[in-house]
């Protein structure tokens, strides 16, 4: 499989027609398809690639490590096709397969925390931090 997940960021600044990054990252739902679009006339980056939702909504951008290389790809013609990962504190994760191959999301991280099942517990507490 020629796959990977990567980073996107910048999901705190808001979009040019005032759109919500962060509200559109939490409509998106995992496996839905994400369009790349490089940016070259970005003043900050010409690497730059913008990600968007399903919706048309830019969410935010790849991380600029990744963006020379996933860049050259897509300005040769090799076929890249993105799907929504997760949410996640940066602002989200995307799945990428490579030349044809379609991207499939990985399995649950079966060590993150999970809710106790409410037919066993009567509440789950909130931790308890120190008085400032």
């Amino acid at each position: 499989m020629k796959q990977m997940s990567l980073h996107v960021v910048g999901a705190n600044h808001p979009n040019a027609d005032g759109g919500n990054r962060r509200f559109e990252i939490l409509l998106c739902v995992p496996g839905e398809p994400i369009e790349l679009i490089p940016e070259p006339k970005n003043p900050a980056d010409p690497n730059a690639i913008a990600v968007f939702s399903s919706r048309n909504v830019q969410i935010g951008y790849l991380t600029a490590d990744r963006t020379p290389w996933i860049g050259g790809m897509l300005r040769n013609g090799r076929p890249i096709e993105a799907i929504f990962q997760a949410a996640t504190p940066a602002g989200a994760a995307i799945r990428i397969g490579f030349d044809g191959d379609h991207p499939v999301l990985p399995p649950a991280d079966a060590t993150r925390a999970t809710p106790p099942d409410p037919a066993t517990v009567e509440f789950w507490p909130d931790e308890i931090y120190p008085d400032d």
